[in-house]
């Protein structure tokens, strides 16, 4: 198992879990709920929307650092 190897699968599983992340985030915009005036009764930020946002832009990092990484060839043998 090479260096390559195990970064090519934490760049697959950071992909994944960002997929995953995304889907979890609760819309921004008022959408339909906006006509009934429901959209006002969920718009206060918790600390879990914080947490995810925060996981979420550290698994942003780390993709685009290993696409980059990874992409440019850096770490194929000479």
């Amino acid at each position: 198992m090479t260096v390559i190897t195990v970064l090519e699968g934490i760049w697959a599983f950071s992909a994944l879990a960002l997929i995953v992340l995304v889907l979890l985030h609760s819309p921004k915009g008022d959408g339909i709920g906006a006509i009934g005036g429901q959209a006002q009764l969920f718009s206060s930020t918790k600390s879990a929307e914080t947490t995810l946002n925060r996981v979420t832009w550290a698994l942003t990092i780390v993709f685009m650092g290993l696409t980059i990484v990874l992409s440019a060839n850096w770490l194929a043998p000479r």
